[in-house]
């Protein structure tokens, strides 16, 4: 039992005393005394007919030693005496057993006893022994950067980096694809390693993204693709945004300089970027699925390649790799599951909430009880040796009381439950131990395989391992001193939302927060640290998160969850089934809603309008900035008897100034709490004049509002167009009262949103279309939206111009609607022009359709070049 304990490892056991050391092998060796003494009256709990439970073949895992079992001796002695030992020896022969049936009667004191306590008295002496001999080893010689020299976790050899001398890259210059790598030695491989963490660091630091996941996964991503053979060994990677160092070993090194960048190389997998990428990502808990499938398909197919799926210990809290390992089990297909364990499911890690302050879920405790890889396995291996001195059955009762206490220690039962073979776990950043271990497991040709190995995230770079987060996401920062480059500081939408649930916090002890293991990136940390014990951090599973506010909400709490836009697409079942359909007040908070720049596609907030409102009694409101996003939280808390949403994007927030000069507000500083809205009302931010020849209405929901107070100054400045913009608020329910006046009252109505088809602007038409607001036709109607195509990784201006929703945009439309030019005193080339075309074309029935798109897209130039100048 001892064997497999964390005690076991050398960090620990180097403490140790002679006199503990003696003492403890004497209490484990009489506790299997007495067990074995005990067998002759129990020994019917030990056989495979009394206990269901245990009636299948037990299947031991994978024998991946190099050497006979007689060998480990040798090994042991080997590393005595300073030779590094094999560990590449880390379970057993494939074969099913039972447990045996011992002999019904033994004497009072046989020799198997004493054997298998002087077994026990002996390993725990040597172990002490090994832990004495792995204290004494030195760090790694040689000069390293101070900031860039840091010891691994517990359990874990240190981790050095050794930068480049003059950042030259002499190995990875030679590897542009991984088939370069495979004629590597192994000391080439660890250099390579080195580079590559140096390739990382520098990317990263002139580009800002992903920086500790990537730094973490170094040493695996190079022993992956050493030993498989990509593209025609699918490697799917879970969320991806750990791939950095994968991408510069498959051929896009040279284009890392573009990372996060429009028409660059993305943050993310991405099937159409590299044959490498065998599958997106960007969400999590998906990859063991997507390479199952890949696996069954080659089985189909009679193919011989290998599908490995690499999922973190953050991703597989997900209930989704849950029901691909049950399936997989079940298919009985040949796949490779690779869990990186590093100790982080939360974003920050620490953040205080009801569970406490470690990493979510009782998955990470148990793979948090890690064996020493060098100095333990040796001890296992050299027990296993005198095992087999001692009679069958006792020798086979120890092979399985191994397997379990291995499995309880480890936490690999849950996985070898579920129907996978479990090897681990295994130090991540250690070469020698990866490659013949994974070399082994590419031979293997039967069940699942998971092999569970432990990194440090930000590995190799001290600020990355000290930070919180660990340098998640950074921005751009100076490598030596880690000094993040940072813009002057900003409020948030995130703070503001932050800072108004925790004064709601203050005064009504029934509110609490949930998040999905999104803490910092939702706000919800600061809410943790004022009140931790109402604080709720479910881990990466935005299901059970909306699922678990509703039942919060059936005892009469005041539950806040707190979700990212994309993500909460994973909890839409709930919303309907779980919330909406029951009425409850669950108070969902959206954050990142809209467009959200170098993330890209698979960030995105684009479709939560859309999805959301076609859900009855759910009331759906969307600030325009950031007093209304105190306005609408305060009014989420006072609605007791529906549901509610309040959607808001990424970024920061307009300040008093601004808000003065674009919305006409009057305040000298930010109040303290927000207030309750009236649900269903929107207000006017701007009316037309009423001497106006024409009138046209601009209603907005959201981050677009700024955009069309813009856009009507200008078309006011033209003299005779009247512009009246008014804020909606509420996408559900709609201010029809608003809508209808808007509707009556003016030539033209633009709707925009940033949001996809199918939300806000979808609606009002559908009401103006029922309320026969449309019937004479006085009025026309257009709805500005996200175009309904993917807007890919870029900055969040160059986005929104793609989208085509800046106030050149709305002007353009609107003087379309009116029937109207651009000004001729517009100044620039782009007016010569667009007077010359419009010269030239009679606008009247039989104007050709193409010379009329032509207009109006010069139209649009001469605007933008109006606002440039």
């Amino acid at each position: 039992f001892f064997f497999d304990m964390q005690i076991s490892g050398a960090s620990n056991m180097s403490s140790w005393s002679p006199q503990l050391a003696l003492a403890s092998a004497a209490v484990c060796g009489a506790i299997v005394f007495v067990a074995y003494q005990q067998s002759s009256v129990e020994a019917s709990l030990w056989t495979t007919t009394t206990t269901p439970a245990l009636q299948r073949p037990i299947v031991r895992n994978v024998d991946l030693r190099s050497s006979p079992r007689t060998a480990s001796s040798s090994r042991l002695a080997a590393s005595h005496l300073g030779k590094p030992a094999s560990v590449s020896h880390l379970a057993e022969d494939l074969e099913p057993i039972e447990f045996p049936k011992l002999n019904e009667s033994k004497t009072p004191f046989d020799l198997r006893s004493l054997a298998a306590g002087m077994l026990c008295m002996f390993s725990m002496a040597a172990a002490y022994l090994l832990g004495k001999q792995q204290g004494k080893k030195q760090p790694h010689n040689g000069e390293q950067f101070a900031l860039m020299a840091a010891t691994g976790s517990t359990g874990q050899n240190q981790i050095v980096y050794n930068p480049p001398a003059f950042g030259r890259t002499t190995v990875l210059d030679r590897v542009d694809t991984p088939k370069d790598m495979k004629s590597l030695s192994r000391e080439q491989l660890k250099q390579l390693a080195d580079e590559l963490r140096y390739e990382v660091l520098k990317v990263v630091s002139q580009k800002g993204g992903h920086l500790g996941s990537a730094l973490g996964v170094i040493e695996l991503t190079v022993a992956l693709h050493y030993v498989f053979n990509a593209p025609e060994d699918p490697i799917v990677w879970d969320v991806s945004h750990q791939c950095y160092p994968h991408k510069i070993l498959t051929g896009r090194r040279d284009r890392m300089h573009t990372l996060r960048d429009k028409n660059g190389v993305s943050g993310f997998a991405k099937r159409s970027e590299s044959e490498y990428d065998a599958f997106g990502a960007g969400h999590s808990s998906t990859s063991i699925s997507a390479a199952l499938g890949m696996a069954v398909a080659r089985d189909r197919q009679n193919k011989p390649n290998h599908c490995v799926a690499v999922i973190g210990d953050g991703a597989i809290t997900g209930g989704m790799a849950y029901e691909a390992m049950n399936c997989a089990a079940y298919l009985d297909s040949r796949l490779i599951v690779i869990l990186n364990d590093n100790d982080q499911v939360s974003l920050p890690t620490g953040t205080p909430s009801a569970g406490g302050i470690g990493p979510v879920g009782s998955l990470s405790t148990a793979t948090n009880k890690v064996v020493n890889s060098g100095a333990a396995f040796d001890i296992r291996e050299m027990a296993r040796s005198l095992n087999e001195l001692l009679p069958t059955d006792v020798k086979e009762m120890n092979k399985v009381v191994d397997k379990y206490t291995r499995g309880l220690i480890t936490g690999g039962t849950l996985f070898e439950e579920l129907g996978f073979l479990y090897i681990g776990p295994v130090d991540g950043h250690d070469l020698d131990q990866l490659i013949p271990i994974m070399q082994r497991l590419y031979m293997h040709r039967e069940k699942p395989v998971l092999l569970h190995v432990k990194t440090r995230k930000g590995a190799g770079y001290q600020p990355a391992m000290t930070a919180s987060d660990k340098y998640h996401a950074v921005p751009k920062f100076d490598v030596p001193t880690g000094q993040k480059v940072k813009s002057p500081p900003v409020v948030t939408y995130t703070s503001v939302f932050a800072d108004t649930l925790v004064g709601l916090g203050q005064d009504d002890r029934s509110v609490v927060a949930i998040t999905a293991a999104m803490p910092g990136g939702t706000g919800i940390d600061k809410f943790g640290e004022r009140f931790p014990s109402r604080t709720f951090d479910v881990g990466i599973a935005e299901q059970h998160a909306v699922t678990f506010a509703a039942g919060l909400a059936v005892e009469g709490l005041k539950p806040f969850c707190a979700v990212y836009s994309t993500f909460l697409q994973r909890g839409y079942d709930q919303m309907v089934h779980d919330v909406a359909l029951q009425k409850l007040p669950v108070r969902l908070i959206m954050d990142r809603a809209g467009l959200v720049g170098h993330d890209g596609p698979t960030h995105h907030g684009s479709f939560d309008l859309s999805f959301l409102g076609c859900i009855p009694d759910l009331i759906i409101m969307a600030p325009s900035n950031e007093l209304e996003l105190m306005d609408m939280v305060t009014t989420a808390y006072a609605i007791d008897d529906l549901p509610t949403c309040v959607r808001y994007p990424r970024g920061s927030v307009y300040g008093i100034a601004k808000l003065k000069s674009l919305f006409g507000y009057e305040l000298e500083r930010m109040p303290d709490r927000g207030r309750v809205l009236p649900v269903g009302k929107g207000w006017v931010v701007h009316r037309a004049k009423e001497d106006a020849a024409q009138k046209i209405a601009i209603l907005s929901i959201g981050t677009r509002l700024s955009a069309a107070v813009e856009a009507s100054r200008y078309l006011e400045s033209l003299g005779d167009i009247g512009v009246t913009v008014a804020d909606a608020r509420f996408m559900k329910p709609l201010d029809e009262e608003l809508i209808t006046e808007l509707a009556q009252n003016h030539e033209a109505v633009i709707m925009i949103e940033e949001n996809s088809i199918g939300g806000f602007g979808d609606h009002v038409i559908h009401f103006m279309h029922d309320a026969g607001l449309l019937d004479d036709g006085k009025v026309k109607v257009r709805s500005m939206v996200l175009p309904d195509v993917w807007i890919e990784a870029a900055t969040w201006n160059q986005q929104i111009q793609e989208a085509g929703l800046v106030a050149a945009d709305i002007e353009a439309l609107a003087l379309k609607l009116l029937g109207r030019e651009a000004p001729k005193e517009a100044d620039g080339e782009e007016a010569d022009v667009s007077a010359a075309v419009a010269k030239d074309v009679s606008v009247d029935k039989e104007v050709d359709a193409l010379a009329k798109e032509a207009v109006e897209t010069i139209n649009k130039e001469v605007i933008n070049a109006h606002h440039a100048k």
